[in-house]
This record gives C-alpha cells, sequence and structure tokens, in this order.
C-alpha cells in the first residue's frame, strides 16, 4: 500500500488552486489534465468535497472507486487519503507558518521595490493572513477586490502615493512569489 509522496500532493494542489482560478475553462482543463496525470502516475485519484469549512481537495487510491463512486468496503487504511483545504491552510499549525512566509514575501517586495511598494505589499499580507489564513500568492480575484475596496482604504491608512501604486504592489506580490496573478 503506497502513500502519495508529499512533493506529490503539494503540486495536485497547486494545479488545483490554478484551475480554480483560471479565467479561461480551457486553461481550468487542462491544469486539471496535468493532476489527473500527476496522480495517475501513484494510482491515486482526486475529487473536490464540500463540507461546513469550505471546499477540500481529497487524494485517494484509485482502488477505492468502481463506477464513479467511493465504495467503503475497498478501503482498507483511510491514512492513505490526503485532504487539504482550499479556503485556507487549514490547520492552525500553518498559521505561522503562513504569516512568516507573507511577510517575508513583503520583505523582498519592499527590498527590490521600495518603501511604498513594501508597505502596500505588507497591508496584503496583513490581510491576507489575519482574514483568510493563506498565501499571498493563492489570493483569488475576488479577495484582492474585497482587499482593495474594504481592507486597504479602512485599515492601511495609506498614502495618496501608495493609494496610487496598489495595483502594481499586488503585481510585484505575485512576481516575487513566482505566482500567476488572477484578474481582478
Amino acid at each position: 500500500m503506497s502513500e502519495l509522496p508529499t512533493d506529490v500532493s503539494e503540486e495536485a494542489e497547486r494545479l488545483t488552486r490554478l484551475a480554480r482560478e483560471a479565467v479561461d475553462e480551457d486553461e481550468a482543463a487542462a491544469y486539471r489534465r496535468r493532476r489527473a496525470s500527476l496522480l495517475d502516475n501513484h494510482e491515486f485519484t482526486a475529487r473536490i468535497r464540500e463540507d461546513e469549512t469550505g471546499d477540500v481537495l481529497v487524494l485517494h487510491p484509485e482502488e477505492w472507486i468502481e463506477d464513479g463512486r467511493i465504495h467503503p468496503d475497498r478501503i482498507e487504511d483511510t491514512d492513505r487519503a490526503t485532504e487539504i483545504s482550499l479556503e485556507g491552510p487549514g490547520d492552525p499549525d500553518e498559521w505561522d507558518d503562513v504569516r512568516d512566509h507573507n511577510e517575508a514575501i513583503a520583505e523582498q517586495v519592499r527590498d527590490a521595490h521600495g518603501d511604498v511598494h513594501g508597505d502596500n505589499a505588507a497591508a496584503f499580507a496583513d490581510f491576507m493572513q489575519n482574514h483568510l489564513a493563506k498565501p499571498v500568492e493563492s489570493a483569488t480575484g475576488e479577495e484582492i477586490q474585497t482587499f482593495l475596496s474594504e481592507y486597504f482604504p479602512r485599515n492601511a491608512w495609506p498614502s495618496e502615493t501608495q493609494q496610487a501604486e496598489i495595483d502594481r504592489s499586488i503585481e510585484l506580490v505575485f512576481e516575487t512569489a513566482d505566482a500567476r496573478l488572477p484578474e481582478f
């Protein structure tokens, strides 16, 4: 009974997030095909389960499925499955990691692009970690809009220069994190 390697589950999560954020359905389908191919190499499959806390990516052995349904009598060891919350880090133990990651990205933006972009990136990092408990680069277009329209003007006390540069600052956050910027 093989388990799914950590790097494979992390890549499956990354591809799932990219598929969910894709504007074009063909692009989203391509990410899902890449995820399926990756998991097929390990005889695993993926599905999205909705629960009270949001969507959860479930990665589990293909042998558990017949006719498109999971058969409980085929499950010998539930520890073989991996569940990943798509609504944030899920595990409170990961919050510190998210905070450290987001602060590091904001500091890199500051070092490379100056204080205005650094202050904006720090405000965005605070929003993402304190309100969504998510890494900055996992923000959706809708979450960025919420940040721009609600959090930034009320909580960051931005200067006129910061306000004028905020869109570029968000772009720099995603560039620094080497992530695709969703439309916002």
